[in-house]
């Protein structure tokens, strides 16, 4: 991928761009470099050591877009509840647009009939007059059946996708993403809470809530709220489950 080609693709976005053919973790390397002079996306070519929620590895191959987009609010932390189901979203909608239709699962991942084609990770660093967001993306265009072994279950590609000029898809993303991040900080999560229950995989079905195994409530998914908390309809009432490391699976009827 060329730098300044996907620079030229989006530059409204107001966001810097670098390209490096290998690296370990893009959001590694960008936490490292904060802070900033302004918001920068750090795009990979190869990533060796891409991590996902709770310090698990997320494994990529040759065929699959990782990056990550640093991005400064002038916000309080806690103003960002919500943040990774928004970037959800923006990644949705733009995958929409260019003919592939995903749906999201709370909190980070959105799936490909009902495999997951990418993985969110935010991670964030204070700074005096805000909060720097890493946002980390990885997304697979082409799933080989050795990666997805590895991977140990079902993992989605989108074909269509890999068929694209790789600037301009980075670009088309770059430009969506860099606008929803700016209606986040004018409005937060709650611009975007229709719109992600809309998309919602599992809204209106029996699911489990599971933390390391255990199963810590199990109930009708209900969407989220203008927070970003998932609700839970269960046998004693509706029930808010916070992201933290939990993992939300499908019940068999």
């Amino acid at each position: 991928m060329n730098a300044q080609a996907i620079a030229g693709k989006s530059a409204d976005s107001g966001v810097a761009v670098q390209v490096v053919a290998q690296t370990g973790s893009t959001n590694a390397d960008l936490l490292a470099q904060l802070p900033l002079a302004g918001n920068r996306l750090l795009i990979a070519e190869r990533q060796s050591a891409g991590r996902g929620r709770a310090g698990r590895s997320w494994l990529s191959g040759e065929d699959s877009l990782t990056f990550s987009l640093a991005w400064k609010f002038p916000l309080p932390l806690h103003a960002l509840s919500g943040l990774p189901l928004a970037v959800g979203v923006a990644l949705a909608e733009t995958l929409d647009q260019l003919g592939v239709r995903v749906q999201l699962k709370w909190p980070n991942d959105v799936l490909k009939d009902g495999a997951k084609l990418a993985g969110i990770l935010v991670e964030t660093q204070a700074a005096p007059d805000g909060v720097w967001a890493v946002i980390g993306i990885g997304m697979n265009l082409i799933m080989p059946d050795a990666l997805e072994q590895r991977i140990g279950r079902p993992a989605a590609g989108a074909p269509w996708l890999a068929r694209m000029d790789r600037d301009t898809l980075m670009a088309q993303l770059l430009n969506h993403l860099a606008a929803s991040l700016r209606h986040f900080e004018q409005a937060g999560f709650a611009a975007f809470c229709a719109r992600w229950n809309r998309l919602h995989a599992f809204q209106g079905s029996e699911v489990a809530i599971i933390d390391r195994g255990v199963t810590l409530e199990q109930g009708v998914a209900a969407g989220v709220d203008d927070c970003g908390v998932l609700l839970l309809d269960t046998a004693a009432g509706r029930v808010p489950v916070m992201a933290g490391d939990v993992s939300l699976r499908a019940v068999a009827p």
